[in-house]
């Protein structure tokens, strides 16, 4: 699929391990990586142990109707914000049940971007029991799969640093 994979491949695969040992179970709602976390982790043997729910929430439609966002979320803040992605990953949540769930919103490029929100920025949310984390990265990669590989990297580093 990209570059690098092969050091992504087992970083999941340490993950999946992780995620066994402990009998935890993972769900990710994701945006601007357009399904590559879920991608990711179903690609490593017994994935299923551990992988719950993985919605490709797309559009602002979506987000609305699948994640129950309120669209007033969305109208004052953008979908490409720390409120939008907050509401993501805590409706997420509810609806997969897993102990830990990842929501993923940003501006992947090359157009999009305007001053405020430029390409690159994207807002990773993960919950895990009473934690809930919402970090805003801004990844200077130049190429939209360079974006998107940069956000799963970083997920799945917060998601490393939780378990």
């Amino acid at each position: 699929m990209f570059h690098g994979f092969k050091k992504l491949y087992f970083v999941m695969k340490n993950l999946v391990k992780k995620l066994i040992q402990k009998k935890l179970k993972i769900s990710f709602a994701e945006s601007c990586t357009g399904g590559m976390l879920a991608s990711s982790i179903t690609s490593i043997s017994g994935a299923s142990k551990v992988f719950n729910i993985g919605l490709i929430t797309y559009s602002n439609q979506a987000k609305i109707n699948i994640l129950k966002v309120n669209k007033n979320i969305i109208k004052k803040y953008g979908a490409v914000s720390a409120e939008c992605c907050e509401v993501m990953v805590k409706n997420l949540t509810r609806i997969s049940k897993a102990q830990i769930n990842v929501s993923v919103t940003g501006i992947a490029g090359p157009n999009g971007g305007t001053k405020k929100k430029p390409v690159g920025l994207v807002y990773i949310g993960v919950k895990r029991s009473n934690k809930l984390l919402i970090i805003k990265n801004i990844f200077k990669q130049k190429t939209r799969i360079g974006i998107q590989k940069a956000t799963v990297k970083r997920t799945l580093k917060i998601i490393n640093s939780l378990i």
